[in-house]
């Protein structure tokens, strides 16, 4: 207890210790966020399924095959919405954008003044909600695109 004293008395010393604390919170908290978004993901795709017809199968279509002509612009400039089956390209993103864009929007991810028709969704779904939708996106895909994504999502 006395070192510990003398050690917070040095103000480098407490700063260190100080700086150090703050980074391991900062990091627990990233970190474990991504984790536990991922982990309940993996165990939610019913769930998932329930959102994505409430929330997503307006625009990306309630077999997940997505707008018509979703590769060419529309006469405002933006894109379609694009299928989420094997067809699409969801599944050649890693995990971390596929749930930053449902967050924030595409736009928000893009940046650059790029425009598009896919809000943020992180004031209407919680992040378990948003990890249990691609759930379900991803636990339709065949193995392929499955594998795909996960060795992305692993580099990444």
């Amino acid at each position: 207890m006395e070192t510990l004293r003398k050690l917070l008395r040095n103000p480098v010393a407490s700063g260190l210790l100080l700086g150090g604390l703050s980074l391991a919170m900062l990091a627990a908290w990233h970190y474990g966020g991504i984790a536990s978004a991922e982990v309940e993901s993996v165990a939610a795709p019913s769930q998932g399924r329930q959102v994505y017809v409430d929330h997503c199968a307006s625009c990306h279509g309630a077999d997940l095959e997505g707008q018509p002509d979703w590769r060419s612009p529309l006469p405002s400039g933006r894109v379609p919405a694009p299928p989420h089956d094997a067809s699409g390209h969801t599944w050649h993103h890693p995990d971390e954008t596929l749930f930053r864009i449902v967050k924030v929007g595409t736009a928000a991810i893009v940046g650059g003044g790029y425009e598009s028709d896919m809000p943020g969704f992180g004031d209407v779904l919680s992040d378990a909600e948003i990890g249990a939708v691609l759930a379900y996106i991803k636990s339709t895909w065949p193995e392929r695109e499955r594998s795909f994504q996960e060795k992305v999502s692993a580099a990444n």
